[in-house]
């Protein structure tokens, strides 16, 4: 998907199988802008690897954990990020440590970690074959059958599924599973599919819809979730004055 919306150049690709299972997606933005202006990212139950260069010979890698509430973006005038959003599997299969201490919380990384480095900015072709070629040999064993079969199910469901059904689907005891999530995210279970039915709920909000779609007991529940991982009501939210909260931005109209 590729869009230019104000000064910001955004463009994402989903990887094909077998990447697909541990990649959201590899993306980039560009902001031609001069403004300072802060911005708001909102949960999305993603792990994210960043490349970031801003002015002058300004350049970082980074990564980020998974977030439960809103994180303040600093301005970033005229600068350009690529980016690598895993599914939390990644943990465990391709970065090989727990993600907790990460919890709402990001790690400047060394400027060459896995031999990225700023020229790799140049061109977001080559950084997504470069992308995909390390995550290949990272990848270094099958990944669990159940496991796989657990983020499927709460992809398709949009989190509108107990965690009780969750277990019996994929014959896992929700003890376990829990302990998986708590070991290498720092979650329990049911707080990460309340993330993950709260970023599905995005797109209705952006239309101005604040009616609940996806299982939220009634609409004040819907109001108190949207709070607690927006920090605003859902017609603040729908409004995003000033463009402050980035994914709306960058979300296409249908």
């Amino acid at each position: 998907m590729s869009l230019k919306i104000n000064q910001l150049e955004y463009l994402s690709v989903k990887p094909d199988a077998p990447f697909g299972e541990i990649v959201e997606s590899i993306w980039m933005v560009k902001n031609h802008a001069e403004e300072k202006r802060e911005g708001i990212i909102i949960p999305d139950g993603k792990i994210d690897l960043f490349l970031f260069a801003g002015e002058g010979d300004s350049f970082e890698i980074f990564i980020s954990g998974i977030h439960n509430g809103p994180a303040v973006k600093p301005p970033f005038p005229k600068s350009t990020m690529f980016a690598i959003s895993f599914h939390p599997i990644a943990a465990e299969y391709i970065f090989k440590e727990s993600f907790v201490g990460l919890k709402n919380n990001k790690q400047i990384l060394p400027s060459d970690y896995w031999g990225f480095c700023k020229s790799d900015l140049k061109n977001f072709d080559l950084f997504y074959r470069k992308a995909c070629e390390i995550i290949a040999v990272k990848l270094e064993k099958e990944i669990d059958d159940r496991k796989k079969k657990l983020f499927e199910i709460i992809y398709s469901a949009k989190g509108e599924i107990t965690v009780e059904e969750l277990s019996q689907q994929v014959s896992w005891s929700s003890r376990q599973i829990n302990r998986y999530f708590n070991k290498w995210l720092g979650l329990s279970l049911k707080s990460y599919l309340n993330i993950i039915r709260f970023s599905n709920s995005l797109k209705q909000l952006k239309k101005g819809d604040f009616y609940p779609e996806l299982n939220y007991g009634d609409q004040s529940h819907f109001i108190r979730e949207v709070k607690k991982f927006a920090g605003v009501k859902p017609t603040i939210l729908n409004k995003n004055e000033n463009d402050r909260f980035i994914q709306l931005i960058l979300m296409p109209e249908t």
